[in-house]
């Protein structure tokens, strides 16, 4: 383990890639935390893939496809947040069809570019190794920004995440705060594709969560446990796929479904013992 270590530090883009999973962890454990309780699993999904759309435009056009990706994120979830709202279309359908436009955008953009798209399993799937240090620049503001965050609006947040009436009662702007929850989701998202991938991702905003609330009810409680959980997800998950060779996002997913199930039996077997 000291030597992989050793191994992984003298390299800036295994550096790159081992901080990206401590930063990744703590966003998509905190953020998952709203996601699950709000019941927005479809949500995030849908946001994830229809960041896929932003990708196709911005390869095709020679941009950062993480920019494109983040804009057409941006623009999705906002949209999607207003269908429900004001548009009088149930999110679940605005969901569908956002999710199903991007993608159809993504494929339409990816088949019209010249050559073979060599790069686009890294999107899909994640690709770790091309975190560089522009990524980690803006993991780092959004971790801080959504640690502190977490720290002075949890309590605004919990009372939208379980009750919107009694949210407003108490003075809080609840669209305001839905409008700015579905942005951050969809940045939380893009900026950690190259950890996960489109089609892994939604993994680590959900299985932390869960795990975290098999243990504890208390919503602080399972903010940070789910962001530590995500945590040592991620560096497992980067370590195991550093020693063999194998997918990195593959591995942290296996490692949170071990995690997920031994609790599961743990928890069941307390509960035998106390019948």
């Amino acid at each position: 383990m000291l030597a992989t270590l050793e191994n992984i530090f003298a390299y800036d883009f295994l550096v790159n890639a081992f901080v990206a999973s401590i930063l990744s962890g703590i966003t998509c454990g905190i953020v998952g935390c709203y996601v699950v309780a709000r019941r927005k699993v479809f949500l995030s999904s849908g946001i994830t893939h229809a960041s896929f759309g932003g990708l196709g435009i911005a390869l095709y056009a020679g941009l950062n496809p993480i920019l494109g990706a983040l804009l057409f994120a941006i623009i999705s979830s906002v949209g999607i947040e207003y269908a429900s709202r004001r548009g009088g279309v149930r999110e679940d359908s605005a969901v569908g069809i956002i999710w199903s436009v991007g993608m159809a955008i993504g494929a339409l953009f990816m088949s019209l570019r010249p050559g073979y798209a060599t790069d686009l399993t890294s999107y899909l799937f994640g690709n770790i190794l091309l975190v560089d240090n522009r990524d980690i620049v803006w993991l780092t503001l959004l971790t801080l920004f959504v640690v502190i965050g977490a720290i002075i609006w949890l309590r605004r947040i919990m009372f939208i995440a379980f009750d919107e009436d009694f949210a407003r009662s108490q003075a809080v702007a609840v669209t305001a705060v839905s409008y700015l929850m579905a942005i951050i989701i969809a940045i939380t998202i893009v900026l950690s594709i190259k950890v996960m991938g489109i089609i892994l991702l939604l993994s680590l905003t959900t299985i932390p969560v869960v795990i975290a609330n098999s243990l504890t009810k208390d919503y602080r409680k399972i903010a940070i446990l789910s962001a530590t959980i995500a945590v040592v997800g991620n560096i497992a998950g980067f370590l195991l796929s550093y020693h063999y060779d194998i997918p990195t996002g593959s591995c942290i997913i296996f490692i949170l479904v071990l995690l997920l199930v031994g609790v599961k039996l743990l928890t069941l077997y307390r509960g035998v013992r106390r019948v």
